[in-house]
């Protein structure tokens, strides 16, 4: 980056939302700033915000306008892909007003409904996919029959399955009744159908299936088969959890 391309480091904070253009100045001057790695303190730094990495108080700024993030609401019965040569709906059938290519971030399985992202940021997607950052998702789950207490040590503890163990990270039990109880799942494996997989393998099977979060990304009041763009903050929060 010469001093005559690219723009004005205070000028592309402000754009990002971070600031007003004289307060991103004073963050700059007090320390605050840093551009790939190294802590800036001129004013008349530039920046490509299409290459160059932002932090303000170690927090990724996300200043390239051609990324887009969005967080989609997959109704039940839809499948995890852009096609089908099975003709079944299809992600594409939701995600039509977004004028790029975007690509979804691992998969729910058919019946399972609630959060799925999708992005045209390959980075970002390779790191919320790959299991050594290892994102926690959220799963509401009804189960059958009533809840026993021990259900939650068990779960957090390991249940055996054919693929290996898998461990809950957290488990709450939020109703219980005769013929039914919900149960939320966090935990950050991701393999195929892992949470059906590790009710079944301890006598409780699912009924119904909903992912509600994904690292710092909610599902919200998201109505089914909705989308939104993750910006701002919040797409801050999702590139600091994968270490972007």
């Amino acid at each position: 980056m010469t001093e005559t391309t690219g723009e004005r480091l205070q000028k592309v904070l402000a754009k990002a939302g971070v600031a007003s253009r004289r307060a991103s100045e004073d963050m700059i001057a007090s320390g605050r700033v840093e551009v790939n790695g190294e802590l800036v303190l001129e004013q008349g730094r530039r920046v490509d915000p299409a290459k160059d990495v932002i932090h303000v108080d170690g927090v990724r700024v996300v200043v390239d306008e051609s990324h887009v993030t969005v967080a989609l609401n997959k109704p039940e019965g839809v499948v995890s892909t852009m096609s089908d040569p099975e003709g079944r709906r299809t992600l594409a059938e939701f995600t039509g007003q977004y004028k790029t290519r975007l690509f979804h971030v691992g998969r729910l399985d058919t019946p399972t409904k609630g959060l799925i992202l999708l992005t045209n940021d390959g980075e970002l997607a390779h790191r919320l996919a790959h299991p050594s950052y290892e994102v926690p998702k959220t799963y509401l789950a009804r189960i059958d029959g009533r809840a026993p207490r021990g259900l939650v040590q068990r779960l957090k503890r390991g249940v055996e399955l054919d693929d290996g163990v898998a461990k809950a990270d957290a488990v709450t039990i939020k109703e219980v009744g005769p013929n039914a109880s919900i149960v939320e799942v966090v935990l950050h494996d991701g393999r195929n159908r892992i949470v059906r997989r590790m009710f079944d393998a301890v006598g409780y099977p699912v009924q119904e299936l909903v992912r509600t979060q994904v690292g710092p990304v909610r599902l919200g009041e998201l109505k089914a088969g909705r989308s939104r763009v993750i910006q701002g903050a919040e797409l801050s929060a999702l590139m600091t959890a994968v270490h972007l």
